[in-house]
């Protein structure tokens, strides 16, 4: 094992291995591999830059400045580009998250938590509710789960009412959809 779990979840670096020097081309070079293999907003690939030129300065040395500069110029360039949207990474993540039996709350949450400005997660928040409503989504949650109607038992089921109901409160739905769905018919 080559790396070490380190303080706080991270992984500690190898020792011996030092972090390049810090460019524009690395930077750029940095950013489109990390684009290739995950779907970012701007203020996700904003904190994998800035960590990576911060741990590069550390070493080497430099100006901080000027590196936030070149970073802040790569990042502009990607979003003309359109290799960087906030709206559509967001309506992508609304889209799946609803389809997947996520609540409003909960989207609103993940999506928030990744950066996107507030107008953009309310707007995109709606195109999801629109095509799949709150009720159908808490559905679909309790079928992945086997809560209430899914539950293979009948006995099960009523004994279980309380712990499915707080379930789906969890999950981010009211009690009244969460009630509506547990005490549905089984299918």
């Amino acid at each position: 094992m080559d790396e070490v779990q380190g303080g706080q979840g991270r992984k500690a670096r190898r020792p011996g291995k030092q972090p390049r020097k810090v460019s524009p081309r690395y930077l750029e070079n940095a950013a489109l591999h990390y684009l290739k293999r995950y779907a970012a907003t701007l203020s996700q690939l904003k904190r994998v830059l800035v960590r990576k030129v911060d741990r590069s300065l550390q070493f080497h040395g430099g100006d901080r400045a000027e590196a936030l500069g070149w970073m802040d110029a790569l990042l502009a360039q990607l979003i003309r580009n359109g290799l960087l949207n906030d709206e559509a990474y967001a309506g992508m993540k609304a889209h799946s998250l609803r389809t997947s039996g996520r609540s409003a709350r909960m989207i609103a949450q993940k999506l928030r938590m990744k950066g996107v400005a507030e107008d953009v997660v309310a707007r995109k928040l709606a195109d999801a509710t629109a095509e799949l409503s709150e009720e159908e989504a808490a559905r679909i949650w309790a079928r992945k789960k086997r809560l209430g109607p899914f539950r293979t038992h009948a006995q099960a089921r009523q004994e279980n009412r309380q712990r499915d109901l707080a379930a789906l409160a969890r999950a981010g739905f009211s009690f009244g959809i969460a009630k509506k769905v547990i005490d549905s018919a089984p299918e």
